[in-house]
């Protein structure tokens, strides 16, 4: 006995073909359009100069706070040090860990330690 196709076979193949290459294409045009819509504007040279002058300009701005003294509350006595004696000072005070550990405790109490309430008036009814 010899298989042969017959012509209905050959058209349902070819069906299947087609739908299944129809549906890539399909799916494949989607993703072009997705990738059309989605993607963001180009920076100008404008921005980029703006990024960078501000990028700048923040860099100068830190600078004094990481490289000098300065007072951080001046009311609680707090002192902001450079980063390069802070690293010598933590250095030095840590050689003793239980001392630098009570004395860090201690300063971050006296850092975070809130205002006196002030007074509560007393009621007039009593």
């Amino acid at each position: 006995m010899k298989a042969t196709i017959c012509c209905a076979d050959k058209a349902r193949v070819a069906a299947y073909v087609a739908g299944i290459l129809g549906s890539f294409l399909v799916f494949a045009g989607l993703v072009w359009v997705m990738r059309h819509y989605t993607q963001p504007v180009p920076v100008n040279q404008t921005k980029v100069a703006d990024r960078y002058r501000n990028l700048q300009e923040l860099n100068a701005a830190n600078a004094d706070v990481l490289h000098n003294y300065g007072w951080q509350d001046q009311t609680k006595g707090l002192v902001r040090l450079p980063i390069a004696r802070s690293m010598e000072l933590t250095v030095q005070e840590w050689k003793d860990p239980a001392a630098a550990r009570s004395n860090l405790i201690a300063r971050i109490e006296k850092a975070t330690a809130l205002p006196p309430k002030a007074p509560e008036k007393p009621s007039e009814f009593e």
